[in-house]
């Protein structure tokens, strides 16, 4: 039995392979075909959403990890690989990623997949950094992307092949300094406001009281002053500091608001400071909206919540991202406000999320791949221009449908 990282969805494959190297892959894919089977790769788990469910065949390539090479600014790393590992061995030589995504123990292969970010201005997401890949496509043949799958392959959901190798940009290593302080909700989620302004940002927001929690990171050279806490988190204490580590600390049982935890102004590696150390162990549901709604998404989310009496128990995630071109990603071609919305492990989260949905989505909203929506394939249709072309590029790439499965087939059609 396979269960993911919040046990939220659990699957019984026929059989799990853990290829060694290329070939491996490229064998694994061939056998599968031999039998008739369906092939869904499978990475560290982390998503919440139902793509990596299968019946049949899980290819896990944990076992691909490592860096093959840095030249200039680009980076080889093995698909499997760890974002920690890649963030460890690139700072080794004095580079970086260009941007830092969540959950530092996801694979490479499958952030890339599900178009995983983490709340830079600067540089989007994972997807956004890939600049070629070899993969293993439909026929179980190894190839290398041509300039015209890139952009197919960023936020692929694992449907046109088993990537192997990716490359991707880096930029020098730099130091931070990581801030928190309590902010106005209106005034932070405002456009040109601090979500907008920071190199790095993530906002937390309490939707019963409105509280609101702003943690930001820049070059350590730029130093602020603290900021007395003003507002409903007065009774906190002063405003304190830190990123990352503290987001992702226990919540309370019942409910929880965002709280500073941290003293003093922690500098380091942005790969050290940003992240938390693993997801929350919860349910999960992400809408990517156009930067220019996130306010009204925001008032509007808060607003439904209350009249149909259904309580957001955990701090709301606020972010922005630049526009992406993978074709497939939630913030194709539009500058993106993100709103995270988690359930306690065992809750009912049912109803929560299909109101989330509902109203995120009549903002013009789209579902992260990662995280529990419904959306089918003619919801996709409607919402992603360029569905037609990614589409052709499955057809070629994997025409027999083999990285498919019934859950892949309701998303993006046969």
């Amino acid at each position: 039995m396979w269960t993911n990282w919040s046990g939220g969805q659990q699957c019984r494959p026929q059989r799990t392979d853990r290829p060694l190297d290329e070939a491996g892959v490229a064998s694994a894919v061939r056998r599968a075909a031999e039998r008739g089977l369906t092939v869904r790769p499978v990475g560290a788990g982390y998503s919440d959403s139902t793509l990596a469910l299968t019946g049949d065949v899980h290819l896990d390539c944990s076992a691909l990890t490592g860096i093959v090479g840095l030249k200039d600014d680009v980076v080889r790393v093995r698909a499997g690989a760890r974002l920690a590992e890649v963030h460890t061995a690139l700072a080794a030589q004095g580079r970086a990623l260009a941007t830092v995504p969540h959950g530092p123990a996801a694979t490479v292969a499958g952030a890339i997949a599900t178009g995983v970010h983490g709340g830079s201005r600067r540089g989007g997401s994972l997807s956004a950094q890939v600049v070629g890949a070899r993969f293993v496509d439909g026929h179980g043949v190894l190839r290398v992307a041509d300039d015209a799958e890139l952009d197919a392959l960023r936020c692929h959901l694992g449907v046109l092949g088993v990537l192997t190798v990716v490359a991707l940009r880096t930029v020098p290593a730099e130091r931070i300094d990581a801030h928190e302080e309590v902010v106005d909700i209106a005034e932070a989620v405002a456009p040109g406001g601090p979500l907008d302004t920071r190199p790095w940002a993530t906002l937390e927001l309490h939707q019963p009281s409105g509280e609101a929690l702003l943690r930001w990171a820049g070059p350590a050279e730029h130093r602020v002053p603290a900021v007395e806490a003003t507002g409903p988190l007065e009774a906190i204490g002063r405003v304190v500091t830190r990123v990352g580590h503290s987001a992702s600390a226990q919540w309370s049982a019942q409910r929880s608001r965002p709280t500073p935890r941290w003293e003093g102004v922690p500098t380091g590696a942005p790969y050290e400071l940003l992240p938390g150390p693993d997801p929350s162990r919860a349910a999960y549901t992400e809408w990517a909206v156009p930067r220019e709604a996130l306010p009204a998404a925001l008032r509007e989310l808060g607003s439904a919540a209350a009249a149909r009496e259904l309580e957001i128990r955990r701090p709301v995630e606020v972010r922005v991202g630049p526009a992406e071109s993978g074709w497939l990603h939630p913030a194709y071609g539009r500058e993106t406000g993100w709103i995270a919305v988690r359930s306690p492990r065992g809750d009912g989260h049912g109803p929560l999320f299909r109101l989330v949905g509902s109203v995120l989505e009549g903002m013009g909203g789209r579902p992260h791949w990662a995280g529990r929506h419904d959306w089918t394939a003619a919801d996709i249709t409607v919402a992603y221009p360029r569905f037609a072309d990614f589409r052709a590029v499955r057809d070629r790439l994997d025409p027999d449908r083999l990285f498919a499965g019934a859950h892949i087939e309701e998303l993006l059609g046969p």
